[in-house]
């Protein structure tokens, strides 16, 4: 069941894990940045059952993740494109990607990421596009947006850690 508290539903992270916070679906929209695109691609690479594909699919596509495009017409076969809602998300899949690296590998990272011109490995990091600086729970707060709700701006008031009249949590 999803959460429908306000809070839940107005925040903007709140809205994202409604999208693709469910586990399948980041593993199809990572393949799908691999180059997967049919429906057979996914099920072999994931090992998924077809159903549940099906449902992933259908709900990323609805999501507006995927279009769905036809390439063949007896049988009639679609295949899944990435839209640009979705390329926005690869940087969530890169820190994921580099997270997973540094504290679930501890034989060493499997994968990493590289430059496609160089193949020189990347080392991911989020920063600020003002002044390219890191961002960190450190000096990172979260305030109201012009659209916050009453409820929104009471929450925001509330928070601890992520409140800028509290001096941060350490880095």
């Amino acid at each position: 069941m999803q959460p429908k508290s306000p809070s839940v539903l107005e925040c903007p992270v709140g809205r994202a894990v409604e999208t693709v916070g469910e586990w399948w679906s980041i593993l199809i929209l990572r393949d799908a940045f691999q180059g997967a695109t049919k429906f057979d691609e996914f099920s072999q690479s994931l090992g998924i059952a077809p159903n549940i594909l099906s449902r992933r699919l259908a709900h990323l596509t609805a999501s507006g993740m995927f279009v769905r495009r036809r390439y063949q017409e007896r049988p009639p076969r679609d295949e899944y494109v990435l839209t640009e809602k979705a390329r926005d998300f690869f940087p969530v899949i890169a820190t994921l990607l580099t997270w997973g690296n540094k504290h679930l590998a501890p034989k060493g990272e499997a994968i990493l990421l590289a430059n496609r011109s160089d193949v020189r490995p990347f080392d991911p990091v989020v920063v600020d596009a003002a002044d390219m600086q890191p961002i960190t729970l450190a000096n990172a707060v979260v305030i109201a947006g012009p659209r916050a709700s009453r409820g929104m701006r009471a929450r925001l008031a509330s928070l601890k850690a992520m409140n800028p009249a509290v001096a941060p949590v350490g880095d």
